[in-house]
């Protein structure tokens, strides 16, 4: 886990130290109404809608589907154990009921979103993301069942499947996690579409910040810098040791790792573990930046994610309440679970693939996300690497997805190919 200072574990005021956990603890609150309000039909005071374009934009809310027949329904991760459902903040926040027809509204989300960007009103764009946008890369999400990285541990023996990422039961038996880092690592997985598109937002100058839960590094792998990227579960760049926090070669750590032994700090000889954030480890410092980036955003996009793991789901709640929010994912997810839809809340529903390729049709810019790739794929046939994906299955929060054409990216080296069932929450969380 990434701290501000390396060589000491530095104390955090108790305002912004905030650790990760699987349950739906602390939940920011929904942004207020202002006063000038009235009395909706729902019984929640809404605002009055003011005049301008803009608000005229968001007043419609959209549901996307691909099977006009659909109806809302829980993701599949709720029923995950040791996962907390969000739970109900209000009395005119209800969850979709599963028989509950949620209308169905083509493409329209992405239209109304679209015409925004074109508009020019969308200029500080934050992007929040989980395994899901990964898993055309070959990785696996968490939650899938069956196949997801909880459901295949149990060739771990761990006592439930969220021990494997807990500090305690690592402080405890860190065997377990070093055996699964084994398939996490990165480098034999490459960026898709999906990363691609964010990185197009950011060439546009349109990328306020992307906030990922994955710590698979795709998104730098596929140019975005670092400035614009917030790593909030960590990732597998630096490495430290678990108890006093002394930096330790990362390089080092990942032969260690990779050769069955267990890596140990020269200073207190405790256990030392790659700088990915477990459940009840402090989130990392530039986490924070969220105090200051989503009161600043007029648009936020949400994509393969669940929102099960606090704080991170949280924060999609904490934009303006006059911003419209974009969810592309397989399952409607938090916020977005709701009937009625928030005013100027979207959803397109389905493959995460195909929704993010028919959003940048819509925009235009296919042909210069495809020009982008071809660029990668020529530098990266250089340097022996696999190329981009960019025709590759669902991806969703609830799906796991591998690739198996010899080079593609999901191609992993044959140590690490019996071990694909792996998540990437650690790896594409990581997201969790």
């Amino acid at each position: 886990m990434n701290r501000s200072s390396r060589n000491r574990k530095v104390p955090q005021p108790p305002e912004t130290r905030l650790t990760r956990s699987s349950r739906s603890q602390t939940r920011h609150p929904e942004p207020a109404e202002p006063q000038d309000s009235w009395q909706g039909p729902y019984g929640k005071q809404r605002r009055k809608q003011p005049d301008s374009a803009l608000a005229q934009d968001l007043s419609l809310m959209s549901v996307s589907r691909p099977d006009s027949t659909s109806k809302g329904t829980m993701s599949a991760a709720g029923s995950v154990p040791m996962q907390g459902c969000p739970s109900s903040e209000s009395t005119s926040d209800q969850i979709v009921p599963s028989s509950f027809p949620v209308k169905s509204s083509s493409r329209s989300g992405l239209l109304s979103v679209a015409r925004l960007v074109k508009l020019g009103r969308c200029k500080n764009i934050l992007v929040v993301v989980g395994a899901g946008i990964s898993t055309p890369s070959g990785i696996p999400d968490f939650r899938t069942p069956g196949t997801g990285l909880y459901a295949n541990l149990e060739k771990y023996n761990i006592p439930y499947p969220e021990a494997i990422f807990n500090i305690d039961y690592f402080s405890n038996d860190p065997q377990p996690f070093f055996s699964l880092a084994k398939a996490l690592y990165p480098g034999c997985h490459r960026p898709n579409y999906i990363h691609y598109f964010i990185r197009m937002l950011h060439h546009k100058g349109l990328l306020l910040r992307l906030y990922t839960q994955n710590i698979d590094g795709l998104e730098k792998v596929c140019g975005i810098p670092e400035d614009k990227l917030v790593e909030a579960h960590g990732s597998f760049a630096t490495a430290s040791c678990h108890l006093c926090y002394t930096p330790y070669p990362a390089e080092e750590a990942k032969v260690a790792i990779m050769t069955d032994n267990i890596p140990t700090c020269s200073f207190c000889a405790a256990t030392v573990k790659p700088d990915v954030v477990f459940f009840g480890e402090d989130l990392p410092q530039k986490y924070f930046l969220h105090t200051k980036d989503f009161p600043k955003a007029d648009l936020l996009i949400i994509m393969g994610t669940s929102l099960k793991i606090e704080p991170f789901a949280s924060l999609v709640n904490t934009v303006r309440s006059t911003v419209p929010r974009l969810l592309l994912n397989r399952h409607a997810v938090g916020p977005f679970e709701r009937v009625p839809l928030r005013r100027g809340d979207h959803m397109e529903l389905g493959d995460l693939a195909d929704s993010v390729r028919r959003f940048a049709e819509i925009l235009g810019w296919s042909g210069e996300i495809e020009e982008m790739i071809r660029s990668q794929d020529k530098l990266s046939f250089l340097q022996g690497i696999p190329p981009v994906v960019t025709n590759g299955p669902s991806s969703s929060e609830t799906e796991d997805v591998k690739t198996s054409r010899p080079g593609a990216e999901g191609s992993c080296s044959e140590d690490n190919d019996s071990e694909t069932d792996s998540k990437s929450s650690a790896s594409s969380r990581a997201s969790k």
